[in-house]
């Protein structure tokens, strides 16, 4: 299956976890792909060897999603030495979870800069060059808690639901011109973060899912290639669950 051949793709946040799993698959598929990371250079250079090693073309990029100019800077980077950038995929994002008396503005903040700001600041700067060439595709990872919320979790329940006004807005503006914008929202997904809870917790969780197990990264990252594949032609500023039913 080739069906990103000869497209370039930017993963944010592509060096672990879903990110990591959707820089694989889109390279899987044809792809050259770039990805983002802000600190782990570490994950990013192993991530790039697992792409190279199984044939495909990959490269790295340190930025920080939440520095505007970072972000154009990087998008102009990419389409200079590329000569496009056919799909871009925010994935990017921190979970800094608290109760709402107690949270902290700071971490308000860095929430909603990171997953919510960042997101919007890379669809600006990718609007013109994709408007240049017709055509384009951007898919924005956000999460069931965006849809459903959660207790404790204000801050990345309100960045995830955001950004899921911010996709239908955007793809709306941007229809005209080939670019479809769509979202994917993850339910509970095996990642490092998930690894650490308990097995009693794990199983507590499970027994909430329909499909009765937690999900894996490559299961978003389906969702995701599909979304930015051309499978997904007449498709524009829909929200695909991939959580096996627990929110419906």
């Amino acid at each position: 299956m080739q069906d990103f051949a000869n497209k370039v793709a930017l993963v944010t946040g592509g060096s672990r976890g879903i990110g990591r799993a959707i820089a694989l698959e889109l390279s899987r598929r044809g792809a050259h792909v770039v990805i983002s990371y802000a600190g782990n250079e570490a994950a990013a250079t192993e991530t790039v060897k697992a792409i190279v090693d199984a044939g495909g073309k990959a490269k790295a990029i340190r930025f920080d999603v939440a520095d505007s100019e970072a972000c154009s800077q990087a998008i102009d980077d990419v389409v200079k030495e590329f000569g496009h950038l056919d799909v871009l995929v925010n994935n990017a994002g921190v979970a800094i979870d608290g109760l709402l008396m107690r949270f902290k503005d700071a971490d308000w903040d860095k929430t909603l800069d990171t997953n919510l700001k960042g997101a919007f600041m890379l669809m600006r700067a990718v609007a013109r060059p994709m408007m240049k060439q017709k055509g384009g595709a951007i898919v924005n990872v956000s999460s069931i808690v965006g849809e459903m919320g959660n207790g404790g979790q204000a801050a990345y329940s309100a960045s995830k639901a955001g950004l899921l006004g911010l996709t239908k807005s955007v793809a709306r503006e941007l229809a005209s011109r080939n670019i479809r914008v769509n979202a994917v929202t993850p339910g509970f997904i095996t990642t490092d973060m998930t690894a650490a809870l308990s097995p009693e917790l794990k199983e507590k969780m499970s027994a909430a899912i329909p499909l009765s197990r937690i999900g894996n990264a490559e299961e978003v990252a389906s969702a995701v290639a599909f979304l930015a594949s051309d499978a997904a032609s007449y498709i524009t500023g829909e929200v695909l669950k991939v959580n096996g039913g627990m929110y419906m």
